[in-house]
């Protein structure tokens, strides 16, 4: 693999209003658009309202069209909870998905589809293959897994996954109870890396709390976490020691409360000497 690997470097979404004035101006003009100007400050993002809904193919053209001259710009997308959290699904959501994650393809703005499972959802021959049934729905894409729970991270399933060609994510939360440690296990020619914050007390809370009706602030909290100077050596030190392994690094920041996540993701992308080609004229 080649010592230095493409780095992609973004966040768990973009529109979140906390994110003004630290991040998206105060006064903004009616063109601003705010797509366009997180492109100027990241090569890539996850794309998490797709969870959520099934998004209007024409949503996802008009995502390709605001980045259009930016070549380095990527979208990975997040797979509708239908799929990993409900698990049942038909025809109509694989082709929904399917159909936008070939637009975004085509369009060469795709980096690939990230499967996220919840901490419930622990290693069992069942829910192996279940995982690998989607890999096969989706096997034209490029697929991400991120499992929270430790009895994932088997040799057993590490080969399996690397026979299947799934990228293992690697995240960082708060370890509590079995949840997965911080530590890279590479599966393929590219790594993927989350950072959920380590907001020990409010993920406890979600977690007490988990099937409550809460408010958005509520939702949030876990996340809400800025990463010191020192935590983010740590964590470029664990990002640099796969290097000799992949040739893809994605990198996501999901501390997105009060724009923490544009903060630290601007400070890694410092700590790890990547600089963006933007050009001279202005993108919003």
């Amino acid at each position: 693999m080649s010592a230095t690997p493409l780095l992609h470097i973004g966040t768990a979404g973009w529109s979140y209003k906390d994110w003004v004035p630290s991040f998206y101006p105060k006064q903004q003009s009616a063109t601003f658009d705010w797509l366009q100007f997180y492109a100027s400050h990241f090569n890539c993002v996850e794309v998490n309202s797709t969870y959520y809904t099934f998004i209007a193919p024409k949503i996802v053209e008009g995502w390709i069209e605001k980045v259009e001259g930016i070549d380095d710009f990527l979208f990975t997308i997040k797979l509708h909870q239908d799929f990993t959290h409900k698990r049942v699904f038909d025809n109509i959501a694989v082709k929904s998905v399917s159909v936008n994650l070939t637009k975004l393809a085509k369009a060469e703005r795709l980096g690939g589809l990230l499967l996220q499972f919840p901490y419930s959802f622990a290693y069992n021959e069942t829910n192996l293959r279940y995982i690998i049934k989607l890999s096969e729905l989706f096997s034209s894409f490029k697929i991400f897994l991120e499992v929270r729970h430790i009895t994932w991270k088997s040799g057993d399933v590490i080969e399996v996954l690397s026979e299947k060609n799934i990228s293992l994510c690697t995240i960082d939360q708060p370890e509590i109870g079995k949840a997965v440690d911080f530590a890279p296990m590479i599966t393929n020619d590219t790594a993927y890396f989350r950072f959920h914050g380590r907001n020990v007390d409010e993920w406890k809370k979600s977690i007490a709390s988990y099937g409550k009706k809460h408010s958005y602030e509520e939702q949030n909290a876990r996340y809400l976490y800025r990463y010191s100077a020192g935590e983010l050596a740590e964590v470029v030190q664990k990002i640099r020691s796969v290097y000799d392994k992949v040739s893809d690094i994605y990198i996501i920041m999901n501390n997105h409360p009060q724009g923490y996540a544009v903060t630290n993701g601007k400070e890694i992308m410092q700590m790890l000497n990547l600089q963006l080609e933007r050009g001279k004229k202005e993108l919003f």
